[in-house]
């Protein structure tokens, strides 16, 4: 049998390929792109130029990846203990010490690209990436698991807003939708983990009401978000914002009902992205009203 000792595959461990993939998996990738691609639309609704869009895309991108990444990196031991196979660090694909380089590059181009946007910008996306890390290494385990969601959701639309070229300042009714977003997405996040949470110690707002309580409140604050979004713009709203609304709304209570009935689904948390897009498209068809003062 051949000595491969020194074989240069053996030697550079798992393809870079498969690293990509479970970077990606790591990353959380449906909310980061979700997140990002809202983030994008909002700012052409509210008429920020070209390069501003693309700047703004690569920030949000950038500290969504760096929060997803420290959030697998921080969780590995509990992971583990639970058996989370569909964790990528679970199964093996990454390592901790990988998410954890991958978490601070990201963090450091998050920092970088928002100092582009200028200063008040930069500190509203500063606030969004300190929050969700704050969440990863421990808030999650308090009663004031939902602090850091609702402080990152709302500082999201105004980094958007701040990063416009000018003086305009976000609406505070927009900020608010943001905040109720986050919230709610906490909310119907933790359904299908409850109980892993519980078997390692994590203690969070919705561990401490429980699963029924859990899984009617977050659609109930969803739909919340929902129609300040409409409602929350100055002027009568347009019928299609207040269509889309109405779906929104329907779609949020769909996700309570999933998350009473389907106990470990992570159906909630899709649908309370799909409530988020939604919103997002409400204030686009109403063209963005209001939401720069």
């Amino acid at each position: 049998m051949p000595d491969t000792s020194t074989d240069p595959a053996r030697v550079a461990g798992p393809p870079v390929r498969r690293v990509v993939v479970a970077l990606a998996r790591a990353s959380h990738l449906g909310p980061t792109v979700v997140v990002t691609t809202l983030c994008t639309a909002l700012a052409v609704a509210v008429g920020a130029p070209a390069g501003t869009v693309v700047l703004v895309l690569g920030v949000v991108l950038a500290g969504q990846l760096s929060i997803g990444w420290s959030n697998d990196w921080l969780d590995a031991a509990r992971d583990h203990a639970v058996g989370r196979a569909d964790k990528p660090v679970v199964a093996g694909a990454v390592t901790p010490t990988t998410l954890r380089r991958a978490a601070f590059t990201a963090l450091v181009v998050s920092v970088l690209l928002s100092l582009a946007c200028g200063p008040p910008a930069a500190a509203a996306h500063a606030a969004v990436v300190a929050m969700g890390w704050a969440y990863n290494l421990g808030l999650k385990s308090t009663a004031w698991s939902w602090l850091p969601y609702a402080v990152a959701f709302g500082a999201l639309p105004a980094f958007v807003v701040l990063a416009r070229p000018g003086d305009g300042r976000p609406a505070g009714w927009l900020v608010a939708v943001g905040a109720l977003l986050g919230i709610g997405a906490h909310l119907a996040n933790v359904l299908p983990d409850l109980e892993d949470d519980a078997a390692t110690g994590v203690r969070g707002l919705p561990h401490r009401l429980g699963l029924r309580a859990t899984a009617v409140l977050a659609p109930a604050v969803l739909a919340c978000a929902v129609v300040v979004a409409v409602l929350g713009p100055p002027g009568a709203p347009p019928g299609i914002a207040t269509a889309v609304g109405v779906l929104a709304v329907v779609v949020a209570v769909t996700a309570g009902a999933a998350g009473l009935l389907r106990s470990g689904s992570r159906l909630p948390f899709t649908l309370a992205m799909v409530v988020a897009a939604l919103c997002v498209v409400a204030l686009v068809a109403g063209g963005a009203r209001g939401a720069v003062v």
